[in-house]
């Protein structure tokens, strides 16, 4: 019976990798990469010759399958295209298979940008909530934020540079003006870390093109805050979104406030945002 290794490999500085890994990597059988090119980067650094199969998003569900297959008597080394395996990529779901079909799952850990940021972001690190990539849409990004709003924990998600200044408009609509650290090209030549006010960012991104993978460390909710008739409109206006009804609006934040659905659905009405029984106003 053969073993699924998971290997942590760097976030973009080649050194960042363990001497463990590096033996894991040359002895295994077969290693199955997310992004095939990044990884021959990382095995041509350290002359590793080691065969490679592709398992990324679009055929995962075509090569999990045969990679089991090949675990009956095969020991095979899982890396992503960058840090922890399993971190907010494919690399779950061949966890997942390995585990349910019975086959040794060990971890050789090392670099994760999740981590990286967290460290050097001056934020509490002792407790947090990791959100991994935010959605794509902006209603789906504001109510995610808006779900952890009054969370005492520290926050940490990752962005794509093309959506950068609208998810910070949305982290500044939904949870305030809060201190944050905004991570950029972790470990690699041009990285930086910005600390700050959610709205100094917005002011520094707006007048540099927003290039590179980036981490957003947002701090927590202040201790004993709760939902105040404020923050129920500010998340009433922060959702609300063209063609939302006034029922789905209302029943949105009053699962995640706690407050009467019917109220909130007369403040709705009376800041003006949707109409009676309607949808958001155009």
């Amino acid at each position: 019976m053969g073993t699924l290794f998971v290997v942590a490999t760097p976030i973009g500085n080649l050194e960042d990798i363990t001497l463990r890994a590096l033996r894991v990597l040359r002895e295994a059988d077969l290693i199955v990469a997310e992004d095939t090119r990044t990884t021959a980067k990382l095995l041509a650094r350290y002359d590793i010759h080691t065969p490679m199969l592709s398992f990324f998003e679009h055929n995962e569900l075509r090569r999990l399958d045969e990679i089991i297959h090949a675990l009956a008597d095969k020991n095979l080394a899982l890396v992503s295209e960058a840090g922890m395996p399993g971190i907010s990529d494919p690399g779950y779901r061949l966890i997942r298979a390995a585990l349910d079909s019975g086959f040794p799952v060990v971890p050789v850990p090392g670099p994760s940008a999740l981590i990286t940021a967290l460290a050097v972001s001056g934020l509490p690190a002792d407790r947090f909530i990791y959100l991994g990539f935010l959605p794509r849409k902006r209603v789906d990004r504001q109510r995610l934020l808006a779900s952890v709003r009054y969370e005492p924990y520290t926050l940490v998600a990752f962005e794509a540079p093309h959506r950068l200044l609208d998810s910070l408009t949305d982290v500044l609509t939904v949870l305030g003006d809060r201190t944050m650290a905004v991570g950029r090209e972790l470990t690699k030549i041009h990285e930086e870390v910005r600390r700050g006010p959610v709205s100094s960012h917005i002011a520094h991104f707006q007048n540099e093109a927003p290039r590179g993978e980036f981490t957003f460390v947002i701090a927590g909710a202040p201790e004993g805050e709760k939902w105040t008739e404020e923050g129920v409109r500010q998340a009433i206006a922060g959702l609300l979104i063209h063609g939302e009804s006034a029922l789905t609006v209302a029943k949105e934040v009053a699962s995640l406030s706690g407050w009467p659905r019917q109220r909130i659905y007369r403040m709705a009405l009376e800041m003006g945002l949707i109409e009676k029984h309607g949808r958001g106003r155009e």
